[in-house]
């Protein structure tokens, strides 16, 4: 029998024991206790310990049917130690069990905590909680609510027989006007033409729709992000999935005075109809509540009559959308006397927007394909002498005053490194000057970043020192051997440097290339001071760079 190591013994014989007895079992979760679309990965024993005096459950865990008791002892150390519940940590005075084998294992395990094992036919506070669990997981949440399940599904019917995807793409947006249940608007993208998903997405507000769009675009095919952009959407929805692409359409979970009317729009129609809401703040909900089952409706019967009406007219051949407007007085099904006055219209400078923003997001990757950055190599002069470090504040603070050429940052680094960090280039006069110039024509030094080289030929490693101009420009300004203590050392302090002053560092121009100045300018050598900023490698974007060997 496995035990409690002596380091775990004395850790739990240190908590407080309070003068409370507490439940602990293990039931089987059967799958109509879990009414959830990865039911079976669900399924298993549930391990329970409930504090009986406080009725709170200190600690739940579903686990594999094959895995041993050890499974009931681990979680009743997390009971103790770090309980569900808001309560403190503590060990009980009692513990009672309703199985004879459990019993005595955990008295074996147990016997130097100070813990009495019982033995107990039933456990009330246990039954309870998995009888609320029974209760909830053998009803079916009903899709839509009494009263709306034929009307909406009439509609649907008609929306999905008329097939508006045919026609319009998603950027087609068609707003409808109906100001009710708490909506003014809904503004309607039309799934399916690309003929992958079906359905209607049903936006609350147009900074929804056009933020929803936008994170799309921006996420590419990153499943986190698109999962992300899909969970803070504000809409309604209805999609409709093919029969093939459903695993058991005949065990989908409906309530009995439900389940005929889906099935006969499944055997009608070859699709799965399915509705619900997203939100922000919500998730995705896939049933509807009466407030929103009413909007549901008004505007698919709207939308109905609209695309009916007016679905010819909307399949131009050039891609124009058109501007089209109707009102309808449309009657509430649950309360027929009451009539709501609906306008469905289309929306072409949203539709034109959201074209142009594609078209953008299209010509952006097709620039990072077509046109990668180039690092250039001909703003540096080849003798020029470089090197990483810093210079005292009091210096620093002088150059700016009476250098030639000064390009001050944005803010104020943070004086809390040793110096100001800088790189200095130092040349001949009119090399610097020309150097300047250069900087100048750039509009100027945006940022100084390190990036990984390597030569293919020998296998060297690089830290190439990059200039990074505000026009967009890459210059390399030194190439330094990764293996170098000298560099290394000088590196490791320019990050640290950088990190204190917040990422604010400059590049200083000097003369003076040759005799005793030579890498020890004075203030009167220095010609430019650019202020600018210490970016990260992957700021800067242009991954691991390969030399590229000179042909003669």
């Amino acid at each position: 029998m496995s035990a409690l190591n002596v380091s775990t013994r004395r850790r739990l014989q240190r908590l407080r024991q309070i003068p409370s007895v507490w439940e602990g079992d293990r039931r089987v979760l059967t799958p109509s206790m879990m009414r959830s679309a990865e039911s079976e990965l669900h399924q298993g024993d549930c391990i329970l310990w409930v504090d009986g005096n406080e009725g709170l459950v200190r600690a739940m865990d579903v686990v594999s049917p094959d895995v041993g008791p050890e499974a009931v002892v681990r979680t009743l150390i997390q009971a103790m130690e770090h309980p569900h519940s808001a309560t403190t940590p503590s060990r009980p005075q009692k513990i009672v069990v309703r199985d004879r084998e459990l019993q005595f294992f955990l008295r074996g395990v147990l016997q130097d905590l100070n813990i009495a094992v019982d033995y107990a036919s039933d456990l009330p506070l246990i039954d309870e909680i998995f009888e609320g669990i029974q209760g909830m997981g053998s009803q079916a949440i009903p899709e839509l609510p009494e009263g709306y399940v034929e009307p909406i599904l009439k509609a649907t019917q008609q929306i999905w027989d008329l097939a508006p995807w045919s026609t319009l793409d998603e950027e087609k947006i068609i707003a409808v006007n109906l100001d009710q249940g708490g909506v003014e608007t809904l503004y309607v993208s039309i799934l399916g033409m690309l003929g992958m998903e079906y359905g209607l997405l049903m936006y609350r507000s147009l900074e929804s729709l056009k933020k929803f769009r936008q994170q799309v675009l921006a996420a590419e095919d990153n499943p986190r992000s698109l999962e992300e952009a899909f969970l803070e959407q504000d809409c309604l929805f209805v999609t409709f999935d093919r029969l093939s692409e459903i695993q058991d359409p005949e065990d989908l979970e409906y309530l009995e005075e439900q389940a005929a009317a889906f099935a006969a729009f499944r055997s009608t129609t070859g699709v799965q109809p399915s509705f619900g809401n997203l939100h922000p703040l919500e998730g995705m909900r896939p049933m509807l509540y009466e407030e929103e089952a009413q909007v549901l409706y008004l505007a698919l019967t709207a939308l109905q009559r609209f695309f009916q009406q007016h679905l010819p007219a909307l399949d131009t051949e050039n891609d124009e959308f058109p501007s089209l407007s109707n009102r309808y007085r449309i009657a509430d099904p649950v309360q027929p006397t009451q009539k709501v006055s609906i306008q469905v219209k289309t929306m072409p400078e949203i539709a034109q927007e959201l074209y142009e923003m594609s078209m953008m997001a299209e010509l952006e990757a097709e620039a990072d394909l077509s046109d990668p950055p180039v690092l250039r190599n001909d703003l540096i002069p080849n003798d020029a002498f470089y090197s990483l470090g810093a210079m005292p504040w009091e210096t620093f603070e002088v150059l700016r005053q009476v250098v030639q050429c000064h390009q001050p940052s944005s803010g104020e680094p943070n004086r809390s490194a040793d110096g100001f960090p800088v790189i200095l280039i130092q040349t001949s006069r009119p090399k610097a000057k020309a150097l300047i110039e250069g900087l100048q024509a750039a509009g100027g030094l945006k940022s100084i970043c390190f990036n990984p080289g390597e030569d293919p030929i020998s296998g060297d490693q690089y830290d190439l020192g990059i200039l990074q101009m505000q026009n967009g420009e890459m210059h390399l300004f030194g190439e330094f051997y990764e293996e170098d203590p000298t560099h290394i050392q000088a590196r490791k302090k320019w990050d640290q440097r950088c990190k204190k002053t917040k990422g604010f560092c400059g590049l200083v121009i000097a003369r003076g290339l040759k005799g005793a100045s030579r890498g020890n300018p004075q203030i009167n050598d220095m010609m430019a001071l650019f202020e600018a900023r210490s970016i990260s490698e992957a700021e800067l974007g242009l991954g691991s760079l390969q030399l590229v060997p000179y042909l003669e």
